[in-house]
Parts: structure tokens; sequence; C-alpha cells
């Protein structure tokens, strides 16, 4: 049923929603723990750190991939070896850009809410057209990440909107999950991992074709209670 909302912002998730970048973040694991470990690492490890925290995963491959390093060298590495492959191409996802463009042209902010660290960001939004953008909320600039509603507050405070005005976009459950407990609209756009139906409050399998409008349409059909805590 409707409530009447008007759609104040969207947030949108960066790894895996706006960019393709997961299986460089996997590759990336994989040749760390070969250089690195004393461990080894498979797929399933790497699926299992989609939409993480950096520093949750770094301890997950430190623990996995037995690796002799602290927590930020791994993040360092991590984040050397998807900025070198970003640097040669961006894999933009479908229909991303488009409604990035879309929100711009109807007045909509928008805000970057990921989990990746501002260094990593600053490589990516400059590549976008100025002012897509209002905000940027990286991993680094937060206590608590990912599934933790804190990042999505931040950005929903700095925006000066309230959550409940605002769809988020996202790819995995721990994404959702941090959008839900923050009080917005979820919109599930699953990627290179499933999203349980009861996750989210809705779900696209592409952003191919999407319209700020039917954003807005999403919004006013959304339900008030967090979906999947």
């Amino acid at each position: 049923m409707s409530d009447g909302r008007a759609l104040r912002a969207v947030l949108w998730d960066m790894d895996g929603t706006l960019v393709d970048t997961e299986p460089y973040w996997i590759a990336r694991e994989h040749e760390i723990v070969a250089e690195h470990g004393n461990g080894s690492w498979s797929h399933a490890h790497g699926l299992a750190l989609v939409g993480k925290d950096l520093r949750d995963s770094a301890a997950y491959m430190r623990e996995h991939g037995e690796l002799p390093l602290e927590i930020d060298q791994i993040v360092d590495l991590l984040l050397d070896g998807v900025i070198e492959r970003c640097r040669e191409h961006v894999p933009w996802r479908p229909g991303a850009r488009e409604l990035l463009a879309d929100l711009a042209a109807a007045g909509v902010p928008c805000a970057l809410v990921t989990m990746s660290w501002t260094r990593f960001t600053d490589a990516i939004v400059p590549m976008l057209p100025a002012g897509s953008f209002a905000t940027v909320v990286a991993g680094d600039d937060v206590t608590h990440g990912k599934p933790h509603p804190e990042p999505y507050l931040t950005a929903a405070t700095r925006l000066g909107v309230d959550p409940h005005d605002c769809i988020a976009i996202e790819d995995s459950v721990t994404g959702v999950r941090s959008a839900d407990a923050a009080g917005c609209c979820t919109l599930a756009v699953p990627n290179v991992v499933a999203i349980p139906d009861e996750h989210g409050h809705h779900r696209l399998p592409s952003l191919d074709g999407v319209s700020a409008r039917r954003l807005a349409g999403l919004l006013t059909s959304c339900t008030r209670a967090p979906l999947g805590a």
C-alpha cells in the first residue's frame, strides 16, 4: 500500500552494483594468498566476503589463507590490485550510469555507500559526470561497516534526508541488511551472489532500463518494517 512518500535520495553500493568489480576482488584475494599465505583460497571464500567491510575481509583472509600480515597490510594489498585493474578497465554494471544520469536530471541526489576505502572511490567517482554523487561514504569513513546501519545512516545525514525516504541499491545480503537496519527502502539487484527472497523490499535482475520514476514508484510501495533483519 502506498504511503505517499517522495523519493528524497538514492543511496548506491559500489562493488557489484555500480561497477562489476567483485571478480577483481576475488582474483586479487587469490593472488595475495598465493604470494604471501601458508594456506589456500577458494572461490567460495571469495564469495563469502562479498559486501563485507574490508577489515573484516582482511581478518577472514588472514585466518583462512594463513597470512602472516597485519590487517591493514592485507587491505592495502587488496586495494592496490583492484585499483590497478580498474585503471585498465572499469566494468560498469548495466544501466547504472544511465540511472545516475536520469536521477540527476530529476533532481534526486545520490550518495555512494561502499565498504571500499576512499582511495578506491577516488579512482572510480571521477570517471562519472561531475555531481553524480552528492556525497561518498567509504569504508574508512565509518566505525562500523556493513551490515551495521552506520554507513547508510551517515549518508542520509550528510544529505539531510530521512533514510525512510531513500532507496538503497545493493547486490549482497550484507549490504541489504545494512540498508534495512538504517530504515531505507532496499532494492536488491543480485550479481555474483544470490540474495534470498526474504532479504530486501524489492528486487530486480538488473538496473538496465530502470528510471528515476520507477524508483519513486518502488519507494511508495515499500513497507515500513525492515526485511530480512
